[in-house]
């Protein structure tokens, strides 16, 4: 049988380490290609006239136009591409006009990577898929067991302050930002975060930020 033609996937968002640990994620979907990342909705709409993508994660609050505009002008050009918005706002007004505008799924930021996925897979296949509806569960193989049960125990040995300090960088904070809001020395930040990148065996940032979004140590953004 031949080979499933994986689903193209366009990220919009310009929280450069959310959208780094997003890459990260998608990029170990069999089911997905990510044709791009951008930070402007502009820069999207290329992409999708050029017959590049299927489905569009968009985020709401975007610099110059927002989420949510982008999104009614990419349906008006590509009435067939599918638009995911993923937001840290969960008011009813933004998400009915979200709807209005044509999205397929509205998924708040605190959702966990596995239920983000379902919402795309089911998006792509014509739903209308928003927060509250009934969602299936991941898989629960054996192997996902094992891989998740050496998450958590990683995670597990994360101390109080090591996972404010990883909050902070998933809520895109600076070296500094960091210190000021922690009342620490930024020298003791790239401490912590040494220390971070050690216990979770990983080797970046946006890594560690990744693997706390896909077991659900922490949300997306704490910042609303």
């Amino acid at each position: 049988m031949p080979a499933t033609t994986p689903l193209r996937v366009l990220l919009v968002d310009d929280h450069r380490v959310f959208a780094e640990a997003l890459e990260f994620l998608l990029a170990g979907e069999d089911t997905i290609e990510l044709t791009g990342a951008v930070a402007r909705a502009e820069d999207a709409f290329p992409l999708v006239r050029d017959g590049r993508v299927d489905l569009v994660l968009m985020d709401v609050d975007l610099p110059g136009m927002d989420g949510i505009q982008a999104t009614r002008e990419l349906k008006a050009m590509a009435p067939h591409v599918q638009v995911v918005m993923i937001t840290a706002y969960q008011e009813r007004r933004v998400m009915a006009r979200a709807i209005d505008a044509g999205a397929s799924a509205f998924v708040p930021k605190t959702q966990a990577f596995e239920q983000l996925l379902e919402m795309v897979t089911r998006a792509a296949a014509g739903e209308k898929v928003m927060p509250l509806m009934s969602m299936l569960a991941a898989p629960g193989s054996q192997d996902a067991s094992h891989v998740q049960g050496k998450a958590e125990r990683l995670l597990g040995t994360l101390t109080s302050r090591e996972m404010q300090v990883l909050q902070a960088i998933a809520d895109g904070d600076t070296t500094s930002e960091i210190a000021q809001l922690l009342w620490i020395t930024p020298l003791t930040v790239q401490t912590h975060v040494k220390n971070i990148l050690s216990k979770l065996e990983v080797h970046s940032k946006a890594e560690a930020v990744a693997l706390a979004l896909r077991f659900n140590a922490i949300p997306i953004s704490s910042k609303a």
